[in-house]
């Protein structure tokens, strides 16, 4: 069984047990969180397509830490003119741990 889950504004496919690294979400390490956003769920062949989403679904879902990501090189250039500008960036991530799928 898994579902297609949005989660901070990106989309997702979860299973049963699976860790997911999505953009910060509000809450302390060890909270439950429960994401409604279900977009469709696969049931052992049954599908269920949401229209935007599947109602009455729901993923239970547990915060195991909050973290940085890896450093993202930023370059820019211009050919002949001098011009060089480096940048760097770190995406603050959660770390979520899927507890079960309601469908």
């Amino acid at each position: 069984m898994y579902a297609i889950v949005e989660i901070a504004g990106q989309q997702f496919k979860v299973e049963k047990g699976r860790t997911v690294f999505a953009h910060r979400l509000q809450g302390d390490v060890d909270a439950e969180l429960v994401f409604d956003k279900v977009l469709l769920v696969d049931n052992e062949g049954v599908v269920s397509i949401g229209a935007p989403t599947v109602a009455g679904a729901s993923v239970t879902a547990k915060i195991i830490s909050h973290l940085k990501g890896e450093k993202v090189i930023v370059f820019k250039k211009k050919r002949r003119k001098g011009y060089k500008k480096k940048n760097g960036h770190r995406q603050y991530l959660t770390k979520v741990s899927i507890e079960s799928i309601n469908a």
